[in-house]
């Protein structure tokens, strides 16, 4: 009775697959141990980069630097913040539209050897380093079509760098949607394109505007394509202009006034590094309010 009932009470202590208990919940330990390192691994960064950032720029904050044009001695952010909104304004219009039909033909008409071509370019296109790009537009569209440094340059370059994030994220939101949303909508009647357009494409508005958004998060902190297309120091607003006109923008102060010897001009690239965060923090806070509006029509809901 003894040996049946030491059996028994070794056999409370092995799991399916006959391993001991312990071993188990040693493995589970590890397992979310390495999760939290990775966890730190990734905050870590993170928090070094706000932590300089703000403690840089809020002792010389000054809220005039949204007012003021740019000076030799300082002066405030004014110009080229309208420029930078200017820039991601246009690339969320241009790329957005371009990265969303490209991803629609992807997900539900690109088929074969061909749809493979065309995915693989799209992955080309988004491991080709930004200078690159800039370069390419430097020559293609500032030199050789002679529209100067401009908007219509930058926008252009970074449409192109950003496209394929779009597209990509379209094409994978639209094949999440379950198949029974379009062989309800046929079974309705529904002809494919309204099919599309009223019932896949809000069901994937999720990760559509997850992927829109990180498009312009890209843009909102490329430098190197801007300053081969944008041009770099302009003492005069933005204008409405595509060629011919240069364009501020932020990430150049970040770039240029950092070296300056002059404090008034350090302090102005501490100001602008601030102002980029808060913007990608806005980006992220309205991502999720998208997110959570759009979610209405996931399969979940």
């Amino acid at each position: 009775m003894s040996s049946t009932s030491t059996n028994a009470g070794s056999s409370e202590n092995l799991d399916l697959y006959g391993r001991p208990a312990w071993n188990r919940s040693l493995a589970n330990y590890v397992a979310w141990g390495v999760c939290a390192l990775a966890i730190v691994l990734i905050a870590a960064p993170l928090l070094s980069l706000l932590w300089g950032v703000l403690g840089r720029a809020i002792p010389v904050w000054r809220w005039s630097v949204l007012t003021q044009p740019t000076t030799a001695e300082g002066g405030g952010l004014s110009d080229e913040i309208l420029g930078t909104l200017e820039i991601v304004a246009g690339v969320g219009i241009v790329a957005g539209v371009v990265g969303l039909f490209a991803g629609i033909y992807l997900a539900e008409y690109a088929k074969g050897r061909f749809g493979s071509l065309l995915r693989g370019a799209s992955e080309v296109l988004a491991g080709i380093p930004s200078i690159v790009l800039g370069y390419v537009g430097y020559i293609a569209l500032v030199i050789s079509l002679h529209w100067h440094f401009s908007l219509g340059a930058a926008l252009v370059v970074l449409s192109a760098l950003t496209v394929p994030y779009i597209s990509k994220a379209t094409e994978a939101a639209l094949r999440q949607v379950p198949t029974a949303y379009r062989e309800g909508a046929e079974a309705l009647g529904m002809s494919p394109l309204r099919s599309l357009s009223r019932i896949t494409i809000k069901a994937a508005l999720p990760g559509i505007t997850t992927g829109w958004l990180v498009a312009i998060a890209i843009s909102l902190g490329e430098t190197a394509p801007l300053l081969y297309t944008a041009g770099s120091f302009v003492d005069s607003g933005p204008t409405v202009h595509l060629t011919q006109v240069p364009v501020s923008y932020l990430t150049y102060v970040v770039y240029n006034s950092y070296q300056s010897v002059f404090t008034g001009q350090k302090n102005l690239s501490y100001d602008a590094a601030l102002i980029l965060v808060v913007l990608v923090l806005l980006l992220i806070v309205a991502s999720r309010l998208i997110v959570s509006l759009t979610q209405r029509h996931s399969e979940n809901r």
